[in-house]
């Protein structure tokens, strides 16, 4: 059974960042991996289930390569400005832009509400309250601070993925992102 669910998660990320959900056939998708539709109704129990599941694997996908653009910051507070800019910057990505931040929300509803996005949210959350206790961050509710800043970076590439000229709206997007995060900051370097 989970090497049906791997197989149909496979072929819809392929199906949606090719055609976008909307138009994705279902049996087109079941029949390339030799499985039926019955096969994706129990295990995802329909085509938005899968949706679902193919959104939460791209998404921790993009969180783990934030982390990763984050990991040679040379400080805490260069960390959570370059976790940001990755992430929006993911919205030049044709697969992420077509499932996580086109299909996703117009498919799945608000992304605040979706595990992978809280996830995120956990991790920054102990960011934020890592970089109030070191005196880099003014006192803040952590949770209000975190929620701000995700929705931040996930609105600004929301505008990216949604532009006819992401190259240009990128370097704008960034700018204000680090203009917006740099409110957060205790003291100025």
């Amino acid at each position: 059974m989970e090497e049906n669910r791997v197989k149909l998660i496979g072929a819809a990320r392929k199906a949606f960042a090719a055609s976008g959900f909307a138009a994705a056939s279902m049996d087109d998708l079941t029949a390339s991996v030799g499985l039926t539709r019955g096969a994706l109704y129990h295990s995802f129990g329909d085509k938005t289930g899968l949706l679902a599941a193919v959104v939460a694997q791209v998404d921790g996908e993009m969180a783990a390569r934030a982390r990763q653009a984050g990991a040679t910051a040379t400080s805490p507070w260069e960390r959570l400005l370059a976790v940001g800019e990755a992430y929006i910057g993911m919205a030049l990505d044709p697969e992420i832009r077509r499932i996580v931040l086109l299909d996703g929300p117009a498919f799945l509803g608000d992304p605040s509400r979706w595990p992978s996005q809280n996830a995120c949210l956990s991790i920054t959350m102990q960011t934020i309250a890592d970089l109030i206790a070191e005196g880099v961050i003014k006192p803040v509710d952590v949770e209000a601070a975190s929620r701000l800043l995700g929705g931040t970076a996930f609105n600004a590439a929301l505008w990216v993925a949604d532009s006819d000229e992401p190259q240009i709206v990128l370097p704008k997007a960034i700018e204000a992102f680090r203009l917006m995060v740099e409110g957060f900051r205790a003291t100025r370097a």
